[in-house]
This record gives C-alpha cells, sequence and structure tokens, in this order.
C-alpha cells in the first residue's frame, strides 16, 4: 500500500493533512463535517454514548459517521475509537471484563488474550475499530487512581500481559482487526505525590464529581533515564514488538517537562530507537497543559513527535492553528506528512484504505453467553485468597450462609470505573451477575439476608446463620478523581463486618476495590479475606471461588499495605512494610508461592 499512501499524501491539499490529523469528539461535530474536512478520526470518551444507549444505536451512530467520511473528497475513512478498556464498557449491554489489576493477579496471557479478542468483537459490532487499550503502566504508588487500569507492577509481566492484550485485540493475522493503543507512553505510573498542580484544565463535569483529585495522575515522574528504562519502557518495547499500531502520550511529566512535548521520548526513544511504525495520539486536551499559547502548545506536541491529536472538541480552532503554523513555517510541512503517513499507514493495515477490512460483527453478539462465561472465569482466576484461618473456604456444602455489603448485589460497584459513564457508578447501570447471583445459584435456600448493607442492617435483626460473606468496597473513580491520600475503607464497612461477625461463626470478607487497601480491623475480624478487584459484569465468577467451583489461583500483582499509606516528601510510598508481598496468594489455606 505505500504507493496508494504517496498517491494519497500527494492529492492532500493542506486542510485534507490537517483534518487526517485531527481526532474528535462525536459530541462536538457532525457526519457531515466530517465529510467537509477530510477529519482522520472520531471518538466517545468516557460516557460518550448515544441516547439510547444500545448496542444498535451504537452501531448506527458510528456507521454515520463512517459513512460521512467516505464521502469526503478523497474517501479515507475515519478511525472510531473508543476506551474499550474493561469490554466495550461505554455499552449498555457489554459484557464488561475484569479491570487489568485482576487480569495481572490471574497472570495468565492466553486469558488476557481471549479477553482482549472478546472486547475486539464487541467494539467492532458497534462499528469502532479502535480501542483505546491495553493500559501498560507501571505502578509504583497505588494511591494512583489509575491503579486498577494497570496489570501490576512487575515490569516483566506487564510487557507479558500487555502483548498478549494488542494481540487479541489486533489478531493474528496479516492486517489489524481492532486498532490497539498502548498507553500512556511513558512512565505515567512512576509520579511523585502532589506534583499535578491540581486540574483546572478538566471540563466542569469532571470538577461536578465533587474530589479535588489529581495528586499522582498527571504528575511528574522524578526518575533518573536508568529507571525510566528498566521500569517503564520494557512493555511498550514489547507492544512495538507485538506490532501494536498507536501508543498514547501521557499526560504527565518527565523531570519537569510534559510528554506530549518531548521530542527525545516520542520521536528519538518511541520512533527510532524502539522502531514504532505506529502513529501516537495525544490524550484527551492534554496539548492544551503543555503552553498556556495555544499555537505554541500545538507547534511543540506536532514537532515533539504526536501524530493525531485528541482536540477533543473545537476542532475549527485546532485545524486553524495548526494552517497557520505551517504557514507561519513554525511546523514543518515534511513533520506533517510523516504524521498523515503513519495514519495511513496503519488504515492500510486495517484494510481500510483498499476495502478489505475485516467484515464487523453484529451488534447482537454484545454481552454473547460465551463472553460472559469467559468475564466470569476470568473474575474467579483474578481473585485472591490473602487469609483462611479457619479453613472455612470454600463454604461447606451444608452451611447457612448470610450474605451482607452493599458490593454484594451491585453490579455497578462490581464495574468500577470506566463503565457506561467516566467514573462508573453504583446500581444496576448495566445487565450482569452480582455476587449474590452467584451464591444463590450454588446454594439455594442456604443463603440468607441477601443485600443487607452498612446503612441498612434491618435484615441482620434475629438472623443467625453459621458463616457470614461481608462484601465491603471501594466506590467507582477514574483517572486522577481517583487519586486518595488514605487508602482505607469508610468506618461503616468495618461496623458491617463486626455486626455480621457477633451473629455468626465464621466470617469471610469479600474486597471489591480498584488497588490494594489498608483494613484495619476487619482483618482480625475476618475467617477469611478475599481481594477481588473489580470483577466485572459477571461477579458470580466470585462466588464459584467461594463455594470451590472454581480454584483460587490468583496472587497479588501489588503488595498489600498493613496500615494506611502516608505521604511522605519527596519519595512517596507505605509508612511501613507491607503485610502481604507480590505472589502472595492461598490455596486451600496454603500458600501458592510457599
Amino acid at each position: 500500500m505505500s504507493a496508494r499512501i504517496d498517491e494519497l499524501v500527494e492529492a492532500m491539499t493542506l486542510d485534507e493533512k490537517i483534518g487526517q490529523i485531527t481526532q474528535v469528539d462525536r459530541s462536538a461535530i457532525t457526519p457531515e463535517e466530517v465529510a467537509e474536512f477530510g477529519i482522520g478520526s472520531i471518538l466517545s470518551g468516557g460516557g460518550g454514548n448515544p441516547d439510547p444507549n444500545t448496542p444498535q444505536t451504537w452501531r448506527a451512530m458510528v456507521d454515520a459517521y463512517v459513512d460521512a467520511s467516505r464521502r469526503s473528497r478523497l474517501g479515507v475513512p475515519i478511525l472510531y475509537g473508543t476506551d474499550a478498556v474493561h469490554g466495550h464498557s461505554n455499552v449498555v449491554g457489554a459484557t464488561v471484563f475484569p479491570h487489568n489489576l485482576a487480569l495481572g493477579a490471574a497472570g495468565d496471557p492466553e486469558l488476557v488474550s481471549r479477553v482482549a479478542r472478546a472486547t475486539a468483537i464487541e467494539t467492532a459490532a458497534t462499528g469502532a475499530r479502535w480501542a483505546f487499550a491495553p493500559m501498560v503502566a507501571v505502578p509504583q504508588d497505588p494511591r494512583w487512581g489509575r491503579t486498577f487500569e494497570c496489570f501490576g507492577q512487575d515490569t516483566d509481566m506487564v510487557a507479558e500481559l500487555g502483548a498478549a492484550s494488542v494481540a487479541g485485540l489486533q489478531g493474528t493475522g496479516p492486517g489489524i482487526d481492532v486498532l490497539a493503543c498502548a498507553k500512556h507512553f511513558v512512565a505515567d505510573g512512576g509520579t511523585t505525590w502532589g506534583t499535578t498542580g491540581g486540574a483546572q484544565w478538566v471540563p466542569w463535569w469532571v470538577r461536578a464529581y465533587g474530589s479535588p483529585g489529581w495528586y499522582l495522575d498527571q504528575g511528574d515522574a522524578r526518575i533518573d533515564e536508568t529507571t525510566l528504562r528498566a521500569v517503564h519502557l520494557p512493555p511498550y518495547q514489547a507492544a512495538v514488538a507485538e506490532g501494536v499500531g498507536s501508543i498514547m502520550a501521557s499526560y504527565s511529566s518527565w523531570n519537569g517537562q510534559k510528554v506530549h512535548a518531548h521530542r527525545w521520548l516520542l520521536t528519538d526513544l518511541l520512533k527510532d530507537e524502539l522502531g514504532f511504525q505506529g502513529f501516537v495520539v495525544s490524550d484527551y486536551h492534554a496539548i492544551d497543559q503543555v503552553s498556556p499559547d495555544y499555537h505554541d502548545a500545538v507547534v511543540r506536541c506536532l514537532d515533539a513527535g504526536v501524530d493525531m491529536v485528541m482536540v477533543p472538541f473545537d476542532h475549527a480552532r485546532f485545524r486553524g492553528t495548526v494552517r497557520a503554523a505551517v504557514e507561519a513555517g513554525d511546523l514543518a510541512v515534511e513533520r506533517l506528512d510523516d504524521a498523515v503517513r503513519r495514519i495511513l499507514r496503519v488504515k492500510a493495515a486495517m484494510g481500510l484504505l483498499d476495502g478489505t477490512a475485516q467484515p464487523l460483527p453484529e451488534p447482537g453478539v454484545l454481552g454473547a453467553p460465551e463472553h460472559r462465561a469467559l468475564a466470569r472465569q476470568a473474575a474467579a482466576a483474578g481473585a485472591v485468597l490473602l487469609t483462611d484461618r479457619s479453613g472455612v473456604l470454600p463454604l461447606p456444602a451444608d452451611a447457612t450462609v448470610l450474605l451482607a455489603g452493599a458490593g454484594a448485589d451491585d453490579v455497578g460497584l462490581a464495574c468500577g470505573g470506566w463503565t457506561i459513564e467516566w467514573a462508573g457508578g453504583a446500581g444496576p447501570v448495566t445487565p450482569g451477575s452480582t455476587i449474590a447471583d452467584g451464591l444463590a445459584e450454588h446454594l439455594g435456600s442456604r443463603l440468607l439476608a441477601t443485600g443487607a448493607t452498612a446503612e441498612d442492617r434491618g435484615p441482620l435483626d434475629g438472623v443467625t446463620a453459621r458463616i457470614g460473606v461481608v462484601v465491603v468496597h471501594e466506590p467507582p473513580y477514574a483517572e486522577g478523581l481517583g487519586d486518595r491520600e488514605h487508602l482505607t475503607l469508610e468506618p461503616e464497612q468495618g461496623e458491617l463486618v463486626a455486626a455480621v461477625a457477633a451473629r455468626v461463626e465464621q466470617v469471610v470478607v469479600v474486597v471489591l476495590s480498584g488497588r490494594p487497601l489498608a483494613l484495619g480491623p476487619v482483618i482480625d475480624l475476618s475467617d477469611a479475606l478475599v481481594a477481588a478487584w473489580w470483577p466485572g459484569s459477571e461477579a458470580a465468577g466470585i462466588a464459584d471461588v467461594l463455594v470451590g467451583a472454581a480454584p483460587f489461583t490468583g496472587t497479588l500483582p501489588l503488595p498489600w499495605p498493613d496500615g494506611d499509606l502516608v505521604s511522605p516528601s519527596p519519595a512517596p510510598g507505605p509508612a511501613q512494610p507491607p503485610r502481604w508481598l507480590p505472589g502472595h496468594g492461598l490455596v486451600a489455606g496454603r500458600s501458592a508461592t510457599g
């Protein structure tokens, strides 16, 4: 296709080249404008959903933009991108898989590849051919609000699982089925606490969540080059070796310089040294952070090596700024041409330029039984048995079980962030099976008081059972909104565990969270303790390991703290040695790691 790409670049006007490097949020542009300006990409960010939010309306929405792009003067089709980070999780009815931290606990590259393949099928069924995944950051501080998006803290494991995810999304054939996007280049998991300086750039709908957040996310990675190369770079090397077609630059900085404007990182290291042949896409509004002068910000980012810019809203301003920069000689046409060629090269590899792209599945495949079965298997595989002092697990076949906790029967709390909306939310946000559903399936009438919560302990009154299962949780969040100084449970959840413990002989505590949490007295109240992470829409898989229908095989991908974390300056980290180290996990009451 190189000759075809040469012909297209030669035929493009300056405005058409600029259009090709422009990515616009679907809420800020019409299909007619896509055709008029030759736009290269459209995206749906977190919560960027049609109304009503169904697989069919998604397909109609995406098709409208794709069809319009084919009506542009040169007919170059768009890439439609979406945050399919744990399944096509913006779509009501899609299969929502466990987040990456749970998959890291499972530690199975073949499972990760299968999850990615199912995600690719469901994403493509809505017409979108680009998933902003996988996240291949190596998190150094669990207080980071994006920890749950990461596979874990072991660089080699992250590299292996990230490459498996790329292979599952893009396929193993000669072309690319659904474009993967390794993110966020580079060292976003190594930032220093307190270096973000707030997030005043974010739109009102982010600030409306009511949390100041942003203490680590988008901060400064104050590390030397040796650490950068040893800890944070290998997952990108593995993704490039696997043929990843796109890489997203990080909001964060490296030793005070924004990555988006860092030519050595984006061009010298990534493109030249690592040999990356795909294109670099900016993050949402990220170029705005580089300089208060928009012209300067645009020029610096494109010159550094950003190829496609996620604007996402004022595309006219962006396009006009790039045109002015080229005409003034501030941005070389050769750099613009290189960006366009990289984007076209990926579109060619996907079969979009010659009509050989893989046929799209039908929308009815979203939430397919085989995908939900895979998600349930993945939820079980990622669960980690932290402690089982009295051998209470698996739950005895003749025991009555008292189930309590808001997370026990709540799909939204099991799915966590990046589910239907940007930050996720509690409640029946999408169809799925809960821990309560799974226990009811296995235990029948021996399951009592399903759904008792900290807010309403009435169902506990007068109830006696041999074993109590209490599901405690961390509320959903996304990105810097989840940066938290104190990783502790809300006090009322500990009180609920104590209330249940007073009514039963043995207590099993299941933790739904996006990272390890300091559990305090809950540990001493528990006979068994299970880290379930955010297991997704098929949380019934957690019930499978509780009853022994599936074995505990998961191990910790991060240290688990013994107490709360603090914010020492300048280096963040635990205030005391962790209670359990990475690799810890029990099987039938014995350490899986010896």
